[in-house]
Formats: C-alpha cells, sequence, structure tokens
C-alpha cells in the first residue's frame, strides 16, 4: 500500500489527524503531487478547518488534479468558500464546475445553496426543482416531472 493510500485509509478510518501528519511529510517530500494537496484539503475539511483547506484545494488544482479528483476538488473549494461566506468565490468555483463536469448533477445543488445565499432565492429552487424532477425515483414526482420542471422557471407567476 502506498503512503497516498494509506493516508486515506486513515482519514477514512476517522484517523483524520493521523492522515493529515502523513500527508504533510509526503507534501515536502513531493510538492508537485497534485494528489497529496486534494487529500491535505480533504483531510481539514472534513475536520472544519475549512481555512486551512483552501489553500490546499487551490494547490491541487493549480498542479493540474485531473479527473473525478479534479471534480472532487473544485467541488469541495466551492462548498468550501461557500460556508466561509465568501460567495463569489463559490460560484465562480461551481459554475467551473458546471463548465467542466456538466454530467455531474452535485455541482447544480451546491450552485443553488450559494444562489440562495446571495439572495437568489428563484433562481436557487428552479435549479433545486429541476435536479428534483430529473434525478427522482419517486412515482409521484415521476408522474409529475414535466409539470415540476416548468413551473421550475414559473415560481412567482400568477395565472388568470
Amino acid at each position: 500500500m502506498s503512503q497516498l493510500e494509506q493516508a486515506i485509509r486513515l482519514r477514512q478510518e476517522g484517523k483524520t489527524q493521523e492522515a493529515i501528519e502523513l500527508l504533510h511529510t509526503m507534501a515536502e517530500k513531493e510538492p508537485g503531487n497534485a494528489d497529496v494537496w486534494y487529500q491535505l484539503a480533504w483531510a481539514h475539511d472534513s475536520l472544519g478547518l475549512e481555512r486551512q483547506a483552501v489553500s490546499y484545494y487551490e494547490t491541487a488544482l493549480s498542479q493540474g488534479l485531473k479527473g473525478e479528483d479534479r471534480a472532487g476538488a473544485i467541488l469541495g473549494l466551492g462548498s468550501t468558500y461557500r460556508t466561509l461566506g465568501q460567495y463569489e468565490q463559490a460560484k465562480k468555483w461551481l459554475e467551473t464546475g458546471m463548465e467542466e463536469f456538466p454530467e455531474q448533477r452535485e455541482f447544480e445543488v451546491f450552485y443553488a445553496m450559494v444562489l440562495y445565499n446571495t439572495g437568489e432565492h428563484a433562481e436557487a429552487m428552479k435549479r433545486l426543482l429541476v435536479q428534483l424532477a430529473d434525478t427522482s425515483s419517486d412515482r409521484g414526482i415521476h408522474d409529475y416531472r414535466k409539470a415540476i420542471r416548468f413551473y421550475s422557471g414559473q415560481l412567482d407567476r400568477i395565472w388568470e
């Protein structure tokens, strides 16, 4: 098992501080390893250390993190910026995620949270309703999917 795998395992087992110590050692030895920085960000985020996680996410992304880990880092960074009240930064990163990974619906959901925080309630609700209509396996939601999608963009309209 590699050191990176060991660090991930430690985090998954709830031994996050141990994982962080191992990852810091790895980062000193391999400062250009984007995967190490991503795991450092994830570990800090999972401990509620969002402010520290930001720089680790940014380092991982600037070093060319790829694939699923890139998607995770972009989502993590956007979400972390949101929890820190840095809504414009959160929007920027979540929009990047939606552009790069349009099939991954979680970006839309987290983006809706930021829209809520910025007072864009109608747009936030619209995005959530579309995700609900498109992904729910609930029979009632499925049966009314077309209506839910239709009304999602017209929440304030009153028909006469």
